[in-house]
């Protein structure tokens, strides 16, 4: 199994595309500016977006996406949108309502529509995409509602995606003994800026470095999320505080791949 990471920058710059992940051809998890990079024949393939939460960063690709693909999946089912009930009830309100962006949940006809709504749950369990991939819902600790996902392999290993989130002991329960292979984590922040990681509940090194003692040993680390021109400042340091741990800062175009 393999996913290709098409943006994870905590906002945008040159080379910097903020948070979307490409599951197989038909499963998206967030919808950042990554989601650009794709043909008009790759995104008219995505089947299902799962979103982590409401923030634009993540979700600003749907609606353009839709825009898209909406003549080349003519008399094909929607794509569906997965995500907390509180994330669609802003994309209903402020996203699809006529004013910021055309409401695509009803078109080209409100009895088919290029996209729908799901609702889902932390702790719920689905099998989406062609593959049927068992995909987990996560908890997150955000300054909004939010969640992360875990797609286990054919072998029974994890991919594991935190979305946007500070420190969080449900996350660690929650992963518990299974084998994680690769962990998508975030850090938006470095430790210069930590109260405002704190306000907005995201990690900056040292939080991360005491998340990271409690979470499962044995998964490549990877992380997700950095500020643009924070990178060096944010490595440096955490690398500092988790010496024994072999970190690996995401780019566009990296793809991941696990059993």
């Amino acid at each position: 199994m393999s996913l290709r990471v098409l943006g994870c920058s905590g906002s945008i710059a040159a080379g910097c595309r903020t948070t979307a992940f490409l599951l197989d051809d038909d499963i998206l998890f967030d919808a950042g500016t990554g989601v650009g990079d794709l043909t008009l024949d790759e995104l008219a393939r995505i089947d299902h977006i799962l979103l982590s939460h409401s923030h634009l960063d993540h979700v600003l690709g749907v609606p353009l996406l839709a825009d898209s693909v909406m003549r080349r999946r003519a008399g094909r089912p929607p794509i569906q949108i997965h995500a907390l009930p509180a994330t669609l009830a802003v994309l209903r309100q402020h996203l699809f309502n006529g004013l910021l962006w055309p409401d695509f949940t009803r078109l080209p006809r409100a009895d088919q529509p290029v996209l729908s709504l799901h609702e889902l749950q932390t702790g719920q369990h689905l099998h989406l995409g062609r593959a049927q991939r068992h995909i987990e819902v996560l908890p997150a600790r955000h300054s909004v509602p939010a969640v992360g996902y875990a797609v286990e392999g054919a072998a029974g290993g994890w991919w594991v995606y935190t979305g946007d989130t500070g420190p969080n002991p449900a996350l660690v329960a929650a992963l518990g003994p299974r084998n994680v292979q690769h962990l998508v984590i975030e850090i938006a922040f470095s430790e210069a800026e930590r109260g405002v990681a704190a306000d907005s509940l995201h990690h900056c090194p040292s939080t991360l470095a005491a998340e990271l003692a409690r979470l499962p040993t044995g998964a490549q680390i990877h992380l997700t999320h950095i500020k643009p021109g924070e990178q060096h400042a944010v490595l440096d340091d955490l690398r500092q505080r988790v010496p024994h741990l072999h970190l690996h800062p995401l780019s566009a175009g990296d793809t991941l791949a696990w059993r």
